[in-house]
């Protein structure tokens, strides 16, 4: 990776901030993005890499943001190879009562904003004739989660564009991937929007994955150009089980179901 130039997406924290230092380790430079300018500065300063990272504000809702971004990268260091598309956040509420403009927002930034940043970059990927652009879905994306259904909504469809934009430019030699975690120990509840109806699937951050480990799936699909990695491996069998035994898998979600108190949300 010596040379090469890596954009992060919602870099500020948790798994963003730790797929940055994942490809600093490797020997890339790393422009970092986040809507909050001292918060991504903060996260940079923590990679202890000044020479060889950048923090830039970019809302990714707001195109000419992106294109700045992508300016910024450039000028800094001459070149993007890999663009990680991580920004997002979550809604918790049931689909009768969701409130409609969060679930927009929602969209705005989970898909849409991954959207534009691939319509920003891949121009310049295609023209270089190689370059990544790694979307993080989840496997909310996979698997029907009651009271995640606006989340898992957005999931599924980053992760259908991110296939279908693989077919299209691999003729260009630009690759596309995705990287679908299932639960992860990061601050997902407390920037996650939380409905009237507080109810989630038992299972919680505690008993997640790390961020560290997210980030080394998402180099490992890079390295081996992973069309889909699902991470950690036995998410392979809840989504078997949930192919296979539809009846079964929807009686332990309902099983599992619990309201979250204040302090959990928090």
């Amino acid at each position: 990776m010596t040379g090469k130039v890596v954009v992060v997406t919602g870099a500020s924290m948790g798994i963003g901030e730790a797929i940055a230092r994942r490809f600093l380790r490797e020997g890339a430079s790393v422009v970092l993005a986040s809507r909050d300018f001292e918060r991504v500065e903060a996260a940079r300063q923590r990679t202890g890499a000044p020479e060889r990272t950048l923090a830039v504000a970019c809302d990714v809702t707001v195109r000419a943001q992106i294109e700045a971004l992508l300016a910024a990268a450039i000028e800094r260091f001459g070149r993007v190879d890999v663009w990680v598309n991580n920004a997002g956040f979550g809604l918790v509420d049931s689909v009768e009562c969701m409130d409609m403009a969060a679930c927009r927002k929602l969209f705005d930034t989970n898909v849409f904003g991954a959207i534009e940043c691939m319509q920003v970059v891949s121009p310049v990927l295609k023209q270089q004739r190689s370059g990544a652009i790694i979307n993080i879905s989840s496997m909310s994306g996979l698997v029907a989660v009651p009271y995640m259904a606006a989340y898992g909504a957005t999931k599924q469809a980053l992760r259908c564009i991110s296939l279908a934009a693989r077919l299209e430019l691999a003729p260009y030699g630009v690759h596309v991937n995705v990287v679908c975690p299932g639960y992860v120990e990061t601050d997902f509840n407390v920037r996650s929007v939380w409905g009237t109806e507080s109810l989630r699937v038992a299972g919680n951050r505690k008993h997640g994955i790390t961020a560290d480990r997210v980030a080394r799936a998402v180099w490992n699909a890079y390295r081996c150009n992973r069309r889909q990695l699902v991470v950690p491996w036995n998410g392979h069998l809840l989504i078997g089980m949930y192919r296979l035994f539809p009846v079964l898998f929807n009686w332990v979600m309902l099983k599992m179901l619990r309201r979250m108190d204040s302090a959990e949300k928090a």
